[in-house]
C-alpha cells in the first residue's frame, strides 16, 4: 500500500483522478494496470460540489420532530430524511439512515468535519451516486495512465 503525498484540498470541479496521477508522478510513482486506487469519499463529495449550507435547508415537520428528540439541528434533521430512505435509530448520540444508496450511516454519511466553513454550518453530503463516480474516477485514470486500475 501507498499512501499519496501531497493531495490537495478538494474543491467543486477538481478532477479526483487527476489529482491521483499528479501526486502519485511527485512521489515518482504511477497508476498501473491492476492497481487498486481507494478514495475517501469526502474528496469525491467535495470535487462534485456536495456542499450545502445549513442556512440554505428549510425543514419540515418531520425533521422538526426528529430534531427535538435527538438534539439536532432542524435543518440538519432535514438533510438526514432527504438523504435517507429511512430512519432505523435516533438518538441524541448519532441517526441511524439507511441511505438512499443501500448503505447503512450515521446520519446518513453527512459530515461537517475538515470542511470549509464546517464551523459555521456548511456540511458535506455524500456523492449523488458512489458507483457512477468510482466508475468515472476509474475510467478518468485509465484515460490519464494508459492503463486500466
Amino acid at each position: 500500500m501507498t499512501p499519496l503525498q501531497g493531495m490537495p484540498l478538494f474543491a467543486p470541479g477538481m478532477s479526483v483522478a487527476s489529482e491521483i496521477v499528479s501526486a502519485a508522478l511527485h512521489d515518482g510513482d504511477v497508476v498501473r494496470a491492476g492497481d487498486i486506487v481507494v478514495v475517501a469519499q469526502k474528496i469525491v463529495s467535495k470535487a462534485e460540489g456536495r456542499l450545502v449550507r445549513l442556512t440554505d435547508v428549510a425543514p419540515g415537520e418531520v425533521a422538526r420532530k426528529l430534531a427535538a428528540e435527538t438534539g439536532r439541528e432542524p435543518e440538519m434533521a432535514q438533510l438526514i430524511l432527504d438523504e435517507s430512505s429511512g430512519i432505523l435509530r435516533a438518538t441524541p448520540a448519532a441517526i441511524i439512515a439507511r441511505h438512499r444508496c443501500g448503505h447503512v450511516l450515521a446520519n446518513a454519511g453527512i459530515d461537517s468535519s475538515n470542511v470549509e466553513g464546517g464551523e459555521a454550518g456548511t456540511v458535506l453530503l455524500w456523492p449523488e451516486d458512489p458507483d457512477a463516480s468510482a466508475r468515472a474516477i476509474r475510467g478518468e485514470l485509465a484515460r490519464l495512465c494508459g492503463a486500466r486500475p
